[in-house]
């Protein structure tokens, strides 16, 4: 979550920022401290157990001139970790410049796109790798090399994008949590003869219709999910990840109708393994004011869908859960959800909470509860439970 400063006569409260005649520039981002506590025992004698605390900072910079028709974009992201080598990272998130012009924008360098509608999971997203090493549920995301030019017409826009160089995902080292058993294997297999020198390509086409947003994207290159197969090697059985080269053609739906969001996300991908379809929909209702406060009360519901099967997660799954905005002075949120499996006795439980401490300050809490059968998708992380509390200072 970022905050940021009011502008008075040019200069950011809380933070560095200059404007003058067709030139702006701005420092962000934010310092944190991060405790995360696990509930039970780890699975793999490797693991740690109990709590793990970190350090990270999110430095960005923004300059903009030529009246505002150029701009350049830098984030970066760094991570210290007490227990998990692997948790101890740095990225680039962006270095980016963007040209913009009536009906055409261009973006060059390195960037992060999003894609999607839906709360539980994001099927349409694709452009950029999963810092799963940095939070479990795959919000968080690597920097991608890219150019995108953007066409802007009546009929809608079209996103065209040519994505050199490949990122592997990120996984917890052997002492880390949130890991299958065995670890993850540092080598890893491609498709493509290229490897990670693959260039991908994308285009997306997405329009507004009155109360109806609509993407449709397609999507060739090395997927950003890797299958994961235990191959035999001299220390005994290694989980190797294997990056398929895949077709994957994708729609997002989101109407907004008074009180109510109905989102879907379907995909369809093939090159890996078997042809498959997926989908995510539902709805959000807004309680808007609720006993004549300024909170709203969002009630979701969605329904998760794979036809690959018990092989996947969330291949037929339902999730419900509830968003409170308190709309105060301090931006106090919370959000819970579950999701339930319809076929299996397996839940995955999520809370998330933030509340503004002062001008700069942030405080932050996350917990993930699994509930799972030794036989699911979800079983080599049914023992990782977590509560995490981070705050953290936004400049």
């Amino acid at each position: 979550m970022s905050f940021k400063k009011a502008m008075v006569g040019g200069l950011l409260v809380g933070g560095v920022a200059f404007l003058s005649s067709g030139f702006a520039s701005e420092w962000s981002g934010y310092v944190a401290g991060e405790y995360r506590h696990f509930t039970q025992s780890a699975l793999d004698r490797q693991q740690f157990n109990g709590g793990s605390v970190s350090f990270s900072a999110a430095p960005e910079f923004y300059h903009s001139w030529n009246d505002g028709d150029d701009a350049f974009i830098f984030s970066s992201f760094f991570r210290w970790d007490e227990q998990d080598p692997q948790r101890t990272h740095a990225d680039l998130r962006e270095l980016m410049w963007i040209h913009a012009e009536r009906d055409w924008e261009v973006r060059l360098g390195v960037g992060k796109v999003f894609w999607g509608v839906t709360e539980s999971q994001h099927l349409v997203d694709i452009i950029n790798q999963s810092d799963m090493v940095e939070n479990f549920d795959g919000e968080d995301k690597l920097g991608q090399t890219m150019l995108n030019l953007s066409l802007i017409k009546d009929w809608g826009t079209v996103d065209l994008f040519v994505l050199p160089g490949f990122r592997e995902r990120t996984f917890s080292g052997k002492d880390g949590r949130f890991r299958p058993t065995p670890t993850i294997d540092d080598h890893t297999a491609y498709q493509s003869d290229s490897k990670d020198k693959h260039v991908d390509y994308a285009v997306r086409w997405s329009q507004t219709f009155d109360d109806w947003d609509v993407g449709v994207s397609h999507f060739y290159g090395t997927s950003r999910e890797p299958r994961i197969i235990p191959t035999a090697t001299a220390g005994g059985i290694a989980l190797v990840p294997f990056y398929d080269l895949i077709n994957q053609t994708g729609l997002d739906v989101q109407a907004t109708l008074d009180e109510w969001l109905w989102k879907v996300e379907l995909i369809h991908r093939s090159g890996q393994g078997e042809t498959f379809n997926a989908f995510t929909g539902g709805f959000e209702y807004t309680f808007v004011g609720v006993m004549e406060s300024a909170a709203d009360v969002g009630l979701i519901a969605e329904y998760l869908y794979d036809d690959r099967g018990a092989d996947v997660a969330f291949d037929n799954d339902i999730f419900v859960g509830a968003r409170l905005a308190m709309n105060d002075a301090a931006s106090s949120e919370l959000l819970f959800g579950v999701i339930a499996d319809v076929d299996q006795d397996t839940q995955f439980y999520s809370l998330e909470g933030s509340r503004r401490i002062g001008a700069s300050w942030v405080l932050s809490v996350e917990a993930r509860f699994i509930s799972a059968a030794s036989n699911v998708a979800l079983a080599p992380f049914r023992q990782d439970d977590v509560i995490q509390l981070e705050f953290a200072r936004h400049f």
